[in-house]
């Protein structure tokens, strides 16, 4: 197939190295053109370290180039940017995969729900998993999810992604799916508090089950399916973007519990941490479904409004206590 990449972040450029190596035919398209024309010379780039570019792939700069002809694109660029970028780019209805994990702060749309109002009539999928771009890039086993209404287009999908280190499964749940990927960062990010904090791992593995518990809530309420929630895409993902010292949602965290302020860390981080403005969507997505989150508010106004880390703690420790559930 001929499959552009939209984005030259980690994941853009791990998942057209992969479909390159799957004989695939690949176009890279970044918004920063200083980059793309480092990429395009070195076939390399500081975001993910040690991986080459195949030369089979094409670097381009221009958007009807990226897009014209193209079976399929990927859509890899942060979700508050999504719309933006998007608008630049030629209106054909190509079909697209989606690996934005996040809520758009100022319409509370998930990817999929941006990139189908862009691309009427394009089949959407969302793929998603546990997937840390320095592993993929050693082709390390990993395992992804493709999800989309359209059974076809998820099944094309789990096809042009399987690879002998890598296994897809498909899923009818996008909107799970997405809620899963988009909240678990929040939930990285207290992960990152209670390391900073030193806590202790009774502490973290603690708060990965019950912010498990809320963010199934949310995505039960917005109509999403519970088994979602306890396969890759949730307690999977979640699990690896908490414990991973890689992650930059549960580094971001981190620093905040060591005393650094948010905008400091932000400033020195050359990556997008999407589970920043993330937190704003999801408490606004719970308060309006009238969901319990109380991780999820508890990061939002340890980021927003000044609650010291250790005393946000301290809050969710004393809240009253009762049945799991």
């Amino acid at each position: 197939m001929r499959i552009t990449v939209v984005g030259d972040g980690q994941m853009g450029l791990v998942l057209a190295t992969q479909l390159a190596e799957g004989g695939h035919e690949v176009r890279l398209w970044g918004p920063f053109q200083a980059a793309l024309d480092a990429i395009r010379r070195t076939r390399r780039s500081p975001r993910v370290e040690g991986l080459d570019l195949p030369g089979s792939i094409e670097v381009v700069s221009a958007e009807d180039e990226a897009i014209e002809g193209a079976d399929a694109a990927v859509s890899a660029i942060p979700v508050q940017f999504l719309r933006g970028v998007w608008s630049r780019f030629p209106s054909a209805s190509v079909p697209l995969i989606s690996v934005s994990k996040g809520i758009e702060t100022s319409s509370l749309d998930r990817p999929s729900q941006i990139l189908a109002g862009l691309r009427s009539g394009a089949a959407v999928c969302v793929l998603s998993g546990p997937t840390i771009a320095s592993e993929l890039a050693r082709r390390l086993p990993a395992t992804l999810v493709a999800a989309s209404e359209d059974e076809s287009w998820a099944s094309e999908v789990q096809q042009m992604f399987l690879a002998p280190w890598m296994r897809v499964y498909t899923s009818p749940d996008p909107l799970g799916v997405e809620i899963a990927g988009a909240a678990k960062n929040v939930i990285a990010i207290a992960a990152g508090i209670l390391d900073g904090l030193e806590a202790g791992f009774n502490a973290k593995s603690a708060l990965l089950a019950r912010g498990l518990a809320e963010i199934t809530r949310l995505g039960l309420a917005l109509g999403a399916r519970a088994e979602t929630f306890s396969g890759i895409a949730g307690v999977g993902d979640l699990a690896t973007t908490c414990f991973c010292p890689e992650g930059r949602n549960r580094s971001c965290g981190e620093a905040i519990g060591r005393g650094e302020s948010l905008a400091d860390h932000l400033a020195a981080t050359e990556s997008v941490v999407e589970g920043v403005e993330t937190s704003k969507a999801i408490c606004r997505l719970a308060d309006e479904r009238g969901v319990e989150m109380p991780i999820s508010q508890a990061v939002r106004a340890v980021l927003f409004d000044g609650l010291p880390p250790q005393r946000a703690l301290a809050e969710l420790m004393r809240r009253e206590v009762g049945a799991e559930v």
